[in-house]
Formats: C-alpha cells, structure tokens, sequence
C-alpha cells in the first residue's frame, strides 16, 4: 500500500472512527476493499445505461451527476467535493442500468469501492451501520433541501444559497452546469450574477 493510499484512508477511516468504534479487523477489511484512484478532468466514473458497481468517496477535485433528458437537455443532480460520496444509487438499489453520468468536473482524487464488498461491511462487522445510517440521512437531507428550496426560494436565492454551500466551485464548473442544478436556463443565471455585482 502506498504512501497516498493510507494516508487517504486512514484519513476516511478517522471519519468513521468519528462516529463509529470499528475493530480491528474491520479497519483491516475497510483499507483492503479502498482503492485511492486520480481521475483527470473529463472523465467519465459512470455513464448513463451502464451497469454500476462502484461507490466513490472523493477526497479532492470535484464530481458531478447529471442525467439527459429525451430532448437531450442535461439536469444536474449533484455535485461531490471533498468528503462526499458519489454513484448512481438507484441503479445499485434497484438492481438495474443507471440513469445518471458521473463525470470529473477536474483532477480529482477519489477513494473507489465494489458497491458489493461495501455492503458486505454491514454483515460482517455490524458496527458499521450506525456510519452508514449517517451517510444515509445526509444524503436524503441535502436531496430534501434543494427539493423544498426549487418550490419555495428564488432562482437568486437558490443562486446565493449554493455559492455558500460550494464556494469555490464556479471555477471548476461551467455555467450550464450550474443552471441546470439550479433549475434555471444560462441567461437567467448571468442575469442575476449581474444582478450581484450592481449590489
């Protein structure tokens, strides 16, 4: 095990440790499934209709999730920076192709897991789950939120809200990135960064 790998493992596994005791042998089994991986700008983790069996934690760079519509529009589901976890849940839940391209919005470096063996964590060491409960609820919180904050905020305030919760990634992104995510077309959201400036 290299250097990078176990010092971004054992960086994720303090994270566990944080909320969870794991023994021994589960830090053992844990490290052993890990898989540090650098991703290049460009590159695509999961493409819509294949089949998924990796989980990515991302330790540096940042990812993003998005489908394509029939009329071949992008929606952006998610964006994953440092400490967020990314794949194609309903695809690995339901057994089936995914519905979503995961694709490396620039160098980033990501902690890759077999979906299979990560859940095989939950049988054979049982301490575990608490952190994987955790995962769980943060995940369908954040979805939660940007649900309630489409239908009651503005397409400004949605704006102002994810500046203050990804603040440094329009340098990573495009425009059509962000706009699709924010529900918004591209000259809407030049109109209110102009909007921004005059304040």
């Amino acid at each position: 095990m290299t250097v990078q790998l176990k010092t971004a493992v054992e960086e994720l596994l303090s994270k566990v440790k944080s909320i969870v005791s794991l023994s021994a042998q589960a830090e053992d089994y844990l490290v052993g499934i890990a898989k540090e991986t650098r991703i290049s700008k460009g590159s695509v983790l999961i493409r819509q209709g294949d089949v998924v069996n990796k989980i990515y934690f991302v330790t540096g760079g940042c990812l993003r999730s998005y489908c394509v519509d029939q009329s071949g529009r992008e929606h952006t589901l998610q964006f994953a920076v440092k400490d967020w976890w990314m794949s194609d849940y309903i695809a690995l839940h339901n057994n089936e192709r995914a519905t979503l391209t995961v694709e490396c919005l620039n160098d980033a470096t990501v902690i890759e897991f077999n979906a299979q063996k990560l859940n095989e964590v939950l049988t054979l060491f049982p301490e575990y789950e608490p952190f994987q409960r955790y995962i769980l609820e943060r995940h369908v919180v954040s979805l939660h939120k940007r649900i309630l904050n489409q239908m009651q905020l503005t397409a400004s305030e949605r704006y102002q809200l994810f500046l203050d919760q990804y603040p440094d990634i329009e340098r990573h992104t495009r425009n059509y990135h962000i706009a699709s995510f924010l529900g918004i077309t591209q000259e809407s959201l030049s109109r209110i960064r102009a909007e921004k400036v005059k304040r």
